[in-house]
């Protein structure tokens, strides 16, 4: 089954954070992950969330996202993402 990730960032610094994406787009691709959403228009129609910028993202299954996201690229990644973004994220299994 396929997993979806959804990520809720705030960018501080957009140069850097481009450093993070050129890394972390063909991380993305060699997981076979690929972007379903990123960072278009939204709008909350219930509940309080104030979403800042949103990413959706599609693994093969909940083993390719746990073993990309743990893995040593993407935790390289993260500590530049980390430094220039702050971000809340949530994964869900598919049907």
């Amino acid at each position: 089954m396929p997993a979806y990730v959804i990520f809720d960032v705030e960018i501080r610094d957009a140069t850097q954070y481009q450093a993070f994406m050129s890394g972390v787009k063909p991380a993305l691709e060699a997981a076979g992950a690929r972007y379903l959403a990123r960072g278009g228009p939204h709008k909350v129609y219930e509940g309080d969330w104030e979403p800042r910028r949103i990413v959706l993202l599609e693994f093969p299954s909940v083993a390719a996202w746990e073993a990309f996201y743990n893995g040593p690229t993407y935790q390289g990644l993260k500590s530049i993402r980390d430094a220039c973004s702050s971000a809340r994220l949530v994964g869900v299994e598919g049907v």
